[in-house]
């Protein structure tokens, strides 16, 4: 499979106080394509500053990340701009919605916003209410924000940051505002789009999230101290049990 993503050396350093704080030091992985992968690790490890620093949403102190064959690192916050709004999606703990918008018009919302998508106003909302059909969720299309539950709200913005069709998603924390039942249908949502061809990059502290990820990085300090390899996860005969069980072993020999 092809690199979707390269990162070479990256660093992050804040300075509070005139004190120098560093979260990411010297940072090396690559994403393929059709990888799903978890970032995990301890509170304050660095977790979210890796995945706003590899989707341009933060910027480096130092080191490359090469998306598609531009080092982002290196690019105007128009060009950035651009890039998360037509080839990356996002997805966060908090969603992120427009109260006076329905839920359809908020999945619809990027691709009136991006000057790449070419489709018409009307095949950009049949795209938004067939991606709402593949999630369960066309029923509340015409809702408020508010008349729809979590897991519901958290697959819209599934299917937003979709609209676009993205090269990668990045989430961050997407089930953890969600009860389990909840939490569930949001991950089944993101392993059936990675299973059709989807490259997801998550950040997560449940190891139940975790195991349906073909892959594990455990950030500690600021750096990758290991990476596990789960494999592809097929909802119709893995074993959910043992993918937990042999990650969470993993992760003790880790420290976690």
């Amino acid at each position: 499979m092809a690199k979707i993503i390269e990162v070479k050396d990256l660093c992050k350093t804040y300075v509070v106080n005139k004190r120098q704080n560093n979260v990411l030091v010297n940072v090396n992985f690559s994403v393929e394509e059709g990888e799903m992968i978890a970032i995990m690790g301890p509170s304050g490890s660095g977790k979210s500053t890796l995945l706003y620093s590899v989707s341009g949403m933060d910027q480096a102190s130092s080191g490359s990340v090469n998306f598609m064959g531009k080092d982002i690192t290196k690019l105007s916050e128009k060009e950035l701009a651009e890039i998360r709004l037509d080839e990356m999606g996002f997805v966060f703990q908090q969603m992120y919605m427009m109260k006076n918008l329905t839920v359809l018009d908020n999945i619809v919302l990027p691709a009136v916003q991006s000057k790449k998508n070419e489709l018409t106003k009307e095949e950009k909302i049949n795209r938004a209410i067939k991606l709402m059909k593949n999630f369960g969720i066309e029923d509340i299309a015409d809702n408020d924000i508010n008349e729809a539950s979590g897991g519901q709200l958290q697959r819209a913005c599934i299917c937003r940051s979709m609209i676009n069709n993205p090269r990668i998603i990045f989430a961050d924390e997407p089930t953890g505002a969600l009860n389990r039942t909840s939490s569930g249908e949001v991950m089944d949502a993101f392993v059936k789009l990675n299973n059709e061809g989807t490259t997801i990059m998550m950040v997560t502290h449940d190891a139940k999230v975790a195991a349906r990820c073909s892959k594990v990085f455990y950030i500690v300090d600021g750096n990758i101290k290991g990476e596990y390899n789960i494999g592809k996860c097929d909802t119709n005969t893995v074993d959910f049990s043992k993918r937990e069980r042999e990650l969470n072993n993993w992760l003790m020999e880790m420290g976690w």
